[in-house]
């Protein structure tokens, strides 16, 4: 409860909230930290869904569709039939609404979102998302070959992303079936002149070098931003994990009814229920576990069971661990005590793990249902499984035929010790992590395994040093497209297959010519080889593609949910 009282204070030293009438006010609770305001370097859900109220896009979803999209800082949505997609479907064109400000006041003008693309996609920070553009415009997932050698040409990008009077025009390197779907999501706007005048990249060819792969304390924009979105960040507290939005009076769809937004991260699960409850918050990210309480409360609306594409938790194992000053593999060998670096190397090792997940308890008890249970890195939808995708069930007596198969019989006879880790706001990954504790421990006396929850920032440096043997994470989808799970799972250059130190040349090659194909059969029929590869090597326990929840006061009206947006558009919100 000390806890509790003490955001309470945090939440009354909001002295705007305190003095202006909460009817224009929305306090939101959510898990999580803000990471960098900065839209090229952050790569989190929390991070974007406060982001996608601060910085328009070219173009949006329509409301909680997946698929249909509408203008934005574009005035139309590229097609063929209208001719802003050429024919052999690689060049869109994109024309540029005229009249809209930026939150300092300034125009928005061709060449600002020119140099946002091509900021996005050249900045090219490790673990950032600029392989989302990079991918389809240059054909290539980052910038820097393995060795951090930059490899592109700047010319290629110029080219690539060109204005033509009123109009940006965008050439692919290939067809690339989602692009789209990304530009909706990722094409974030920033003012060149601010941008620049604050030390960012000025846009030529000279510098550009200069900004790639800057660190997060470089970037100009950590702490400030300046979109032309429906509210602006007026006060980011990052020691107190508070961040508030007010609104773009100047909107140019017409300015929001919400006027304050104050964010806050907090991590105690009943903490934000409780705040929920009180009246303290008005909207609240609420475990599954209190939908019961919460849906006999008077006060609260409930919005549950919403779709997500989203796939968590998921276990990853590390190939080759950072052993450097690493408490979690105990001695460092395979004595019953520790772990080798290479300990997860061995398949036998981890199809040991896979089995050994009891899957359909942890959704239907842990879960409480509220999911589907994962066969694959996807949601079902984005590929269409059938009998030929493989996946892994419960079963201990296989588990342990391949515990004593591994490393021709010394893992079963010598045992081993390690840690896993998962962050400490989540609750359903630690317990996965439990489940898959306790299995393994009850199948030979000599396999100890700890667990340990650490806060977000730290989980995220563990995991780009590869310091976790075994780790809990999950996946929210950057678009609604197959190749946006398929990828970063599985593609060598992907976000979770390179932390882990995993790759297959022909899983990168399907993953590859799955993204350039239109026909949806043969796309599926090309991931379908790709999950069965990837279920071969056996480096990622697929546990459920959970649900969402968001609950509220009674009082806040005209919530729409988008599983892409990774949190929540204030604008069309209000409360009475």
């Amino acid at each position: 409860m000390k806890k509790y009282w003490l955001l309470m204070g945090a939440v009354l030293l909001l002295g705007a909230c305190a003095q202006q009438d909460m009817k224009d006010s929305l306090v939101v609770a959510h898990k999580g930290e803000m990471e960098s305001l900065d839209p090229v370097y952050s790569y989190d859900g929390v991070t974007h869904g406060m982001l996608i109220n601060v910085y328009d896009t070219l173009l949006k979803f329509k409301g909680s569709s997946l698929t249909e999209l509408e203008p934005s800082l574009a005035v139309a949505v590229p097609t063929k039939e209208n001719g802003l997609i050429s024919k052999d479907g690689r060049t869109y064109t994109f024309p540029i609404r005229k009249g809209v400000k930026f939150h300092d006041g300034s125009e928005l003008t061709p060449e600002d979102v020119r140099y946002s693309l091509l900021r996005f996609m050249l900045s090219d920070v490790s673990g950032g998302p600029s392989s989302l553009l990079l991918e389809p415009v240059l054909g290539v997932s980052s910038t820097r070959d393995d060795k951090g050698r930059i490899t592109v040409d700047f010319k290629d990008a110029a080219e690539a992303v060109r204005v033509d009077g009123d109009n940006v025009v965008v050439t692919l390197k290939r067809p690339f079936a989602p692009f789209l779907s990304i530009v909706a999501r990722w094409s974030y706007v920033v003012n060149k002149n601010w941008a620049v005048q604050k030390g960012a990249w000025d846009g030529t060819e000279a510098a550009w070098k200069q900004f790639n792969n800057f660190s997060k304390d470089s970037s100009p924009f950590f702490a400030a931003a300046n979109g032309t979105g429906p509210f602006q960040v007026a006060r980011w507290d990052i020691a107190a994990k508070r961040l508030t939005l007010a609104a773009n009076e100047q909107y140019f769809a017409g300015a929001p009814k919400l006027k304050t937004i104050h964010m806050m991260t907090v991590d105690e699960p009943s903490t934000l229920r409780l705040m929920l409850e009180t009246g303290d918050a008005d909207v609240a990210e609420v475990s599954s576990k209190f939908a019961a309480q919460l849906k006999g409360n008077p006060d609260v609306t409930v919005y549950d069971n919403l779709p997500r594409l989203r796939t968590d938790p998921v276990i990853f194992f590390t190939l080759d661990i950072n052993m450097q000053a690493n408490p979690d593999v105990g001695s460092g060998k395979l004595d019953g005590q520790g772990i080798p670096s290479d300990f997860f190397a061995d398949k036998d090792v981890r199809k040991g793990f896979e089995y050994a997940f009891d899957y359909e308890a942890f959704l239907n008890q842990s879960m409480e249902g509220r999911g589907e249970m994962a066969f694959g890195p996807a949601p079902a939808g984005l590929v269409k499984y059938d009998g030929g995708f493989k996946h892994y069930r419960f079963d201990l007596e296989k588990a342990k035929e391949h515990f004593k198969k591994a490393r021709g019989g010394e893992v079963w006879e010598k045992g081993f010790k390690f840690t896993i880790t998962y962050n400490t706001s989540g609750d359903m990954r630690q317990i996965a992590s439990e489940i898959l504790k306790r299995n393994v421990e009850s199948l030979n006396p000599k396999f100890q395994i700890d667990l340990r929850g650490v806060t977000w920032p730290a989980f995220l440096e563990k995991t780009a040093r590869r310091q976790m043997p075994v780790w809990a994470r999950g996946w929210v989808a950057d678009y609604a497209d197959a190749h946006n799970f398929y990828f970063p799972f599985g593609h060598s250059q992907g976000r979770y297959a390179l932390s882990q130190g995993y790759k297959n040349p022909q899983a990168d090659r399907l993953i590859e010519q799955a993204v350039s194909e239109t026909d949806f059969a043969k796309r599926n029929a090309l991931y379908k080889q790709v999950h069965n590869l990837m279920h071969e090597d056996a480096m990622q326990v697929y546990t459920v593609h959970p649900t969402g929840m968001w609950a509220m006061r009674g009082n806040v009206k005209n919530f729409v949910d988008n599983p892409v947006y990774m949190g929540i558009y204030f604008y069309p919100m209000y409360k009475e």
